[in-house]
């Protein structure tokens, strides 16, 4: 009698990806398989599967981090499905959540890639890869900035000199940098260090608004339609419409808002039991910095817009930080809608 092969065999890959080395776990669908350490190459795994695993159908998983997609690019060119997973979809049960290594995580992804439990999170192209690289790099610089802003007149005060009341603000005017430049301490030491900070200041300034309009004028030549589309809603400005195109791509593969809104992170966490039923909050599982931008830009909406202004009115009373979530996610609405509908906004009309 004539025997036939009637499906393939099956080989899981988990892989645990670190900087000097890899933590390897392969299984089938018939044996648990083994662990072991190889090279951080994939063109050596790649040989070992050809190798040991001849004609197996090669699914492979490693979690998102510091890494980025080159490795599930490079899987995915030999013709094996690959996966680059949440680390928090990896289920742990009994002991495993207080016992972590790097076999165990290897072994852990294998077992779950194996028993289908694991969804990879979305894989942008190489593009806006790199698009989103120069939108996070403005994030870095913002936050430079605001730190040597803070060492400059932290040592204003440490040194008792009183800044006049034009510029005891936040806001840094030429005539506030003019004044700066020209404070004189007693010693030469400490001269030396406010001019190291300024010229720190002065750097990073610089590089702040190169870094700013190189993005506008990307996204404008880019993402022409959807930039211009969401610069239409009051509150989103030429950089958060860039950082929507950067950070969340393009918002037509969100079916509804419930499903965007879980993805930003402006959503309720929900704790039911029995009869007990009471919200925990924002989910903690979040796009923080596109999160923080949106929550920025409806305090925005509310100055510019009077139908957002008349919601957060109609709410005024409670805490204001659980206001302007509700306005966040109702932005996050109208955001949404003017990709769908590929129509601009028009202030005054309700969404």
């Amino acid at each position: 009698m004539e025997t036939r092969v009637t499906a393939l065999p099956k080989l899981f890959i988990g892989l645990d990806i670190h900087k000097s080395s890899w933590k390897i776990h392969c299984s089938t669908d018939l044996f648990s398989g083994k662990s072991f350490s190889m090279e951080p190459h994939c063109e050596i795994l790649y040989k070992y599967v050809r190798k040991h695993y001849p004609d197996h159908q090669v699914s492979i998983a490693y979690e998102a981090g510091c890494f980025g997609y080159a490795a599930h690019r490079k899987f995915e060119s030999y013709g094996w499905q690959s996966l680059v997973v949440n680390p928090a979809d990896i289920h742990r049960k009994g002991k495993e959540q207080y016992t972590k290594t790097d076999r165990i995580d290897a072994q852990l992804i294998s077992r779950e890639l194996k028993d289908g439990r694991l969804e990879s999170i979305q894989i942008v192209g190489e593009e806006r890869e790199c698009f989103r690289s120069l939108f996070r790099r403005r994030y870095s610089l913002s936050k430079d900035l605001r730190r040597i802003k803070s060492m400059i007149k932290m040592q204003l005060l440490y040194f008792g000199v009183k800044l006049p009341r034009e510029f005891d603000n936040d806001h840094w005017s030429h005539a506030f940098r003019t004044w700066l430049e020209v404070q004189e301490f007693s010693h030469g030491t400490a001269n030396e260090s406010l001019a190291s900070k300024l010229r720190s200041f002065r750097f990073l300034d610089q590089e702040f608004r190169h870094i700013s309009n190189q993005i506008r004028a990307y996204a404008r030549t880019h993402y022409k339609k959807d930039y211009y589309l969401l610069k239409s809603v009051p509150g989103i400005g030429g950089i958060v419409a860039a950082g929507i195109l950067a950070e969340l791509g393009d918002l037509r593969r969100f079916n509804t808002l419930k499903h965007l809104a879980g993805y930003v992170g402006i959503a309720p966490g929900i704790y039911q039991s029995g009869a007990t039923s009471r919200t925990t909050g924002m989910t903690p599982r979040a796009q923080r910095l596109m999160r923080s931008y949106f929550v920025e830009a409806s305090w925005q909406a509310v100055r510019t817009d009077p139908i957002m202004q008349a919601y957060y009115r109609k709410h005024v009373g409670k805490d204001s930080k659980k206001i302007i979530i509700k306005v966040a996610h109702k932005l996050l609405s109208r955001t949404l809608a003017v990709i769908k509908t590929e129509t601009p906004y028009e202030i005054g009309v309700v969404a």
